[in-house]
């Protein structure tokens, strides 16, 4: 039996098989598609009556409510000249006028990322998990909630360049906070460019702001690829319900006048900013959505687009926002047919959760609606990872939970194969009945690629739990996010590209004073 000790020769000791396959787990670099393509069909949730009463409602409040477009005269006047009728910032909109505005957009398209094999198809049976967006404050088990900073923004940026199960770095991941507002948009993307090789999200936060998002984008793809492919997307919000501000539409406009994606999202609160009842808030989205997504069209016919919908509910004795409940989930089922009637790709719903820690409800909110997004048909999905608190916090342990989580998303998203190798006939053959499958041919060729694993979740039996230090997901995933930290390696980048974008941002923060509202 071999020695327990180091003897003076150096004999060690031996690892048990559990724990150097511990160890290999530790170390794998999982192979992830650059985006998934969904093997199993969406869910088709209403019939053709109920989805045309939903479409007239829509129709019948562009053509009797209208939509207001508060200072951006711009877009006014594009709508005017497109045929709707303007009663000062007010349009109405005839039915039928948006549907064929929007026949020009993409029913899907490629957004390049500075990696070419990190590129992305977005629209079809194509499915992109992007990290989530806006959270003004960031959350750890360490140190617990506090406003998001630079260096927290980095963090996200590394850790969803690590994640193989995400295949977008997103947008503003988090507020950096410690940064003039007027300015953190530039190191925002540089962060995207620098720190990650995948497709990102620019700013929003003004027009100014876009087009320097734009320009960046020039820097590092060249102006001649920027203005035939789409290298950056803005993600963009209707003021609900029924306002488009100029902030908004002047970003749209900047996005598709270069070609640059935008992705077009109602954020509706069932009983604050559209009826409490599911099918009113799914035709004032769907009628808010049409008018941003047409913009995009009128001002470059064929800019890529994204139908977005962002529908929740509220708790009505409080007024709290509700998020992961069952009423915005089945919505959005519905929102993905109307999207597929339109021919447009879509972003629907994701890791939603009002929790406050990383815990069961924080998971059991976020399945049911990222299960939603994956079953409604969403191709592009946003707040994939790190969501809590209503959104107002991102988690570094939640985001590796739901990193976990989406691993699993691909493996279900595949379906069934059917084949002579999954139909398993030689294992029936070689083990015959009232015998085990461990040993068979079969299993031993297969075992190592048949069943999703985790990273995070603990399947050993409780006593080797217990002896390990009974650690729940949530402090695993403290662990897991520094060891992912430690272990970051940025993708490399052109020097004389990087000098160009370091000096594009010093020169732009050169000409204007810290604003920090």
């Amino acid at each position: 039996m071999p020695s327990l000790k180091l003897a003076e020769g150096g004999t060690r000791p031996k690892k048990s098989a559990r724990e150097r396959r511990k160890e290999r787990r530790a170390t794998t670099v999982h192979a992830a598609p650059a985006y998934i393509t969904r093997q199993i069909p969406p869910y088709e949730i209403l019939g053709e009556e109920s989805l045309l009463r939903i479409e007239a409602a829509a129709d019948r409040i562009l053509a009797e409510v209208g939509i207001e477009f508060r200072g951006d005269d711009v877009a006014l006047d594009l709508f005017r000249k497109a045929g709707a009728k303007a009663d000062g910032v007010r349009c109405m909109f005839e039915p039928g006028m948006l549907r064929e505005i929007l026949k020009t957009a993409p029913r899907e398209f490629v957004q390049h990322a500075r990696n070419p094999s990190r590129s992305v198809k977005i629209g079809g049976p194509h499915v992109v998990f992007a990290p989530s967006y806006g959270s003004p404050f960031v959350m750890d088990l360490d140190r617990g909630r506090r406003y998001g900073t630079i260096e927290d923004f980095r963090n996200f940026v590394k850790l969803a360049y690590a994640a193989p199960w995400l295949h977008h770095s997103g947008g503003t991941v988090c507020e950096p906070t410690d940064v003039p507002v007027n300015k953190r948009h530039l190191d925002m993307v540089y962060a995207h460019l620098r720190y990650s090789d995948k497709s990102f999200l620019g700013s929003i936060t003004a027009p100014e702001r876009a087009e320097d998002s734009i320009e960046m984008a020039r820097i590092v793809f060249g102006p001649e690829f920027v203005e035939e492919n789409c290298v950056v997307m803005g993600n963009v919000n209707v003021n609900s319900p029924l306002v488009w501000d100029g902030t908004m539409t002047g970003a749209i406009r900047a996005y598709a006048a270069a070609n640059q994606g935008s992705v077009i999202v109602p954020f509706i609160l069932g009983g604050a900013m559209g009826p409490v009842t599911s099918a009113g808030a799914i035709a004032q989205s769907l009628a808010e959505t049409m008018v941003g997504c047409a913009l995009t069209q009128l001002v470059r016919p064929g800019a890529p687009v994204i139908f977005g919908n962002f529908l929740s509910s509220m708790a009505l004795r409080s007024g709290s926002p509700t998020f992961g409940t069952p009423e915005p989930a089945a919505g959005s089922l519905v929102v993905g047919q109307l999207a597929r009637r339109l021919g447009l790709p879509l972003r629907c719903a994701g890791s939603f959760t009002t929790s406050k820690l990383p815990d069961a409800q924080a998971m059991q909110e976020s399945v049911t609606s990222m299960l939603s997004a994956v079953h409604c048909g969403a191709n592009f999905l946003l707040h994939s990872a790190g969501f809590l608190d209503g959104l107002l916090s991102m988690s570094y342990e939640k985001f590796v939970m739901d990193v976990d989580y989406c691993g699993a998303l691909h493996t279900y998203l595949a379906g069934v194969p059917v084949d002579d190798n999954s139909l398993a006939l030689d294992a029936f053959a070689e083990v015959g009945p009232g015998n085990h499958f461990f040993g068979a041919s079969h299993t031993m060729r297969n075992y190592e690629t048949a069943f999703w694993d985790t990273d995070l979740s603990d399947n050993d039996p409780f006593e080797t739990w217990d002896e390990n230090g009974g650690l729940d997901m949530a402090s695993r995933a403290n662990a897991r996010w520094k060891k992912v930290l430690n272990a970051y390696e940025a993708p490399p980048i052109d020097p004389g590209v990087d000098q160009a974008l370091q000096e594009f941002i010093a020169c732009r923060k050169a000409e204007m004073p810290d604003a920090w509202y």
